[in-house]
């Protein structure tokens, strides 16, 4: 089985996949760590690298042919990832949702060497919405697709005000209501 999950930045996707995958035994695989690694390696910050994939569709198509050729060769994977939704052929499909405000105060206690450095969450936030506007508009430009329409996914959770925990256990029960697991809870 592959699960993905997708979301709004800061609303706990690497922790909550991490986590799923170790509870159920599954392999985790974040492909916005494998974008951060991309942008370092041109010598940028993942900001820098998504205003250049407004206008060149490398920095999407490079990550985006790795996803695929996994989907293709592995089972048992929890995904983190704009896109997996959208290149799995079966799979279950998570997104988290978050108050942005919330997500630029988690961020700024923890700002990943990949991402530019900013002095304020209100700073961080502005950048947040910057990034959840440039990313929907670049996975709609190269893909036809609107990663923000909650319709794609089989489960959305608002992560504003809940715990880890809580929402791992959210996504746990739905995957046992949906017959994806025996109840692991």
């Amino acid at each position: 089985m592959i699960i993905t999950i997708t979301g709004k930045p800061g609303s706990g996707k690497t922790t909550v996949g991490k986590m799923l995958a170790e509870k159920l035994g599954y392999k985790f695989i974040s492909m916005g760590d494998i974008r951060g690694r991309l942008a370092q390696e041109h010598g940028m910050t993942i900001e820098q690298l998504n205003d250049v994939g407004m206008s060149e569709p490398w920095t999407d198509k490079e990550v985006d042919d790795l996803l695929k050729e996994i989907l293709e060769k592995e089972d048992n994977l929890v995904i983190d990832s704009r896109m997996a939704w959208h290149f799995a052929k079966k799979s279950f499909n998570i997104f988290l949702d978050v108050d942005l405000r919330v997500a630029a105060e988690r961020i700024f206690k923890d700002q990943r060497p990949d991402e530019r450095k900013h002095s304020s969450v209100d700073e961080l936030l502005c950048a947040l919405e910057e990034r959840v506007r440039n990313d929907s508009e670049r996975y709609r430009k190269w893909y036809g697709v609107d990663v923000c329409d909650l319709r794609n996914y089989d489960l959305v959770i608002d992560t504003t005000g809940k715990s880890v925990s809580q929402v791992l256990e959210e996504v746990l029960v739905a995957l046992s209501s949906n017959g994806i697991i025996e109840n692991k809870a």
